[in-house]
């Protein structure tokens, strides 16, 4: 595979994993959405099948590694770092390119739910309405969950924590289920075992922080929602943006090296 190659198909592929996974948060979330309220299990289901399309989509083209945790596992597998740049800023890429799909498609919605009184507060809203809000994590705003990820408990340990584990159990099943002939990428079948494997973490898991379990997927939404002219969207909440970062890029290399020390 060449550079071109790699960052066109980590572009589209992580915009793709984006686009659809955001997007099932958006349908769940805002107001005015046909599927508003429908729950953890759509948004469990709408990731994994995200995951499993995009892999489809880019992986005769790049690999669809579309998550840095995996790009440097598969470089401490493999022993080859020459790649891992251009890997990782097709998926950064990808990701704010997704995300801002994500403000187009749910355009309306978005500007429907954060002018709402009941959401945002201000004269005639709600008290209860209010208190909710004013109950979401410090730092983040109404909407900021479809497009990052946040903790149910603010602690720093616990949440790391909960991503490196999350991460390992995902990246030991790509390294002994899911890659290609090649190994160095998902394969066709591997893009539903990771697919499924995304789903049973986001079941299992994915309660305590929402299960970022990819940097890349975290951190380019954020900066979009950073970057949007969205009314009242409130804050981005950085102080907590290290922790789906450092956490999936620890949790991969240590998978690796466990993959590297027992099934090598």
């Amino acid at each position: 595979m060449s550079s071109s190659d790699i960052f066109i198909g980590e572009t589209i592929g992580t915009a793709v994993l984006i686009l659809l996974g955001g997007g099932v948060c958006a349908a769940v979330t805002l107001k005015a959405s046909k599927a508003r309220n429908a729950g953890w299990l759509a948004i469990a289901f709408g990731w994994g099948f995200a995951v499993m399309t995009a892999v489809y989509i880019s992986g005769p083209v790049s690999g669809a590694h579309l998550n840095p945790a995996v790009t440097v596992a598969l470089a401490i597998k493999n022993g080859d770092w020459a790649d891992v740049p251009t890997y990782v800023a097709g998926q950064l890429l990808g990701a704010m390119i997704g995300a801002a799909l994500v403000w187009v498609a749910y355009y309306g919605q978005f500007r429907a739910h954060l002018t709402d009184r009941e959401v945002v507060g201000g004269p005639g809203a709600q008290a209860t309405a209010v208190k909710a809000v004013e109950a979401q994590e410090k730092g983040a705003g109404p909407v900021l969950g479809i497009f990052s990820t946040g903790p149910e408990i603010r602690n720093a340990v616990q949440n790391l924590a909960t991503e490196i584990v999350g991460t390992i159990v995902l990246i030991l099943a790509v390294l002994t289920q899911g890659l290609n002939d090649e190994g160095n990428g998902l394969g066709v079948l591997g893009g539903l075992v990771t697919a499924l494997v995304v789903v049973s973490i986001g079941l299992s898991l994915g309660g305590p922080t929402g299960y970022a379990i990819n940097p890349a997927r975290d951190l380019g939404p954020r900066i979009v929602h950073a970057l949007l002219p969205l009314p009242n969207k409130g804050g981005s909440d950085w102080s907590y943006a290290w922790v789906p970062v450092v956490g999936p890029l620890a949790g991969g290399a240590i998978a690796a090296g466990l993959y590297n020390l027992a099934f090598a």
